[in-house]
């Protein structure tokens, strides 16, 4: 295992969210009340894509670090990019900078200064929209994720591995994503192979929060084993993001998984999944 490659404008790194658009994705996020998981997973997306253009911004513009990719799959499996950016599966961060969908105005809490909280109005970029309707063709997606990868790896053989983050709720409708997964994170630059991140937001009303576990030992059911077992190993730089940045305290065989993640959790998981510390 690599993963020291630079990353830079000549040598760019990707990341594809594979994201579950069943219609179980309706239901409320767990300890959320009121709010759909379709709604909360789209949120914690485009929160990032906007953190991922503020890291790539410099003076004289946003540098193509990253190339970027959302595959939704539930009715139908493809692009989730909506805007000008519709039907791409892979783009250049700068344009998602320049491209999102539309902006919404939102009210966010923030010190007054005097020990109280006042409300602040923000503008938030969309770029993916929440979507539940259909089954869950799991296989499906991650078959797209590969035949993605193919491509852009031939073009950057050298690259920091692609990482897929993946988020569902549900049990594949399709078949055993098992091998499917594998296919995944079989694929490899010169620095290493693919890794794959599995957030599965349970409907187990036994299963508790587990966040990057190095065993079984605390999951549910055969559905939550089946995509720990899937998910890659944190890499020691990922590991490393997750225990000095978000109070966790890993160890070497910590996997790329989260159980039952709340929305902070969702935040953190995207957070680790997407930071590269070897950026130039």
């Amino acid at each position: 295992m690599a993963y020291t490659a630079e990353i830079s404008r000549s040598n760019p790194s990707c990341f594809l969210f594979l994201v579950d658009q069943s219609g179980s994705m309706g239901d409320s996020f767990p300890g959320e009340t009121g709010k759909k998981k379709a709604d909360g997973v789209a949120d914690a997306i485009n929160k990032l894509l906007q953190n991922l253009v503020i890291r790539c911004a410099k003076e004289e513009g946003v540098r193509d670090y990253f190339h970027v990719g959302v595959v939704g799959y539930g009715a139908t499996v493809g692009p989730g990019f909506g805007g000008v950016l519709s039907g791409k599966d892979i783009v250049p961060v700068s344009e998602i900078a320049n491209s999102p969908a539309r902006i919404e105005e939102r009210t966010k809490k923030v010190d007054d200064g005097a020990g109280g909280l006042v409300d602040q109005n923000i503008k938030f970029p969309i770029w993916f929209e929440p979507t539940a309707n259909g089954g869950t063709p799991m296989c499906q997606a991650l078959a797209t994720a590969k035949s993605i990868f193919q491509r852009w790896l031939s073009q950057h053989p050298a690259s920091f591995p692609p990482v897929v983050i993946h988020i569902t709720d549900g049990e594949s409708t399709d078949g055993d994503p098992g091998q499917a997964m594998n296919d995944v994170k079989n694929m490899s630059s010169s620095d290493g192979n693919v890794l794959l991140f599995n957030l599965h937001i349970s409907n187990n009303p036994n299963a508790q929060a587990v966040a990057f576990p190095d065993s079984t030992s605390n999951l549910p059911d055969q559905y939550a084993r089946l995509l720990f077992e899937g998910a890659s190993i944190l890499t020691p730089a990922m590991r490393n993001v997750a225990n000095s940045e978000h109070n966790f305290s890993l160890s070497d065989g910590a996997k790329c998984f989260v159980l039952n993640a709340d929305l902070v959790l969702v935040i953190q998981a995207l957070d680790i999944g997407t930071r590269a510390s070897n950026l130039r």
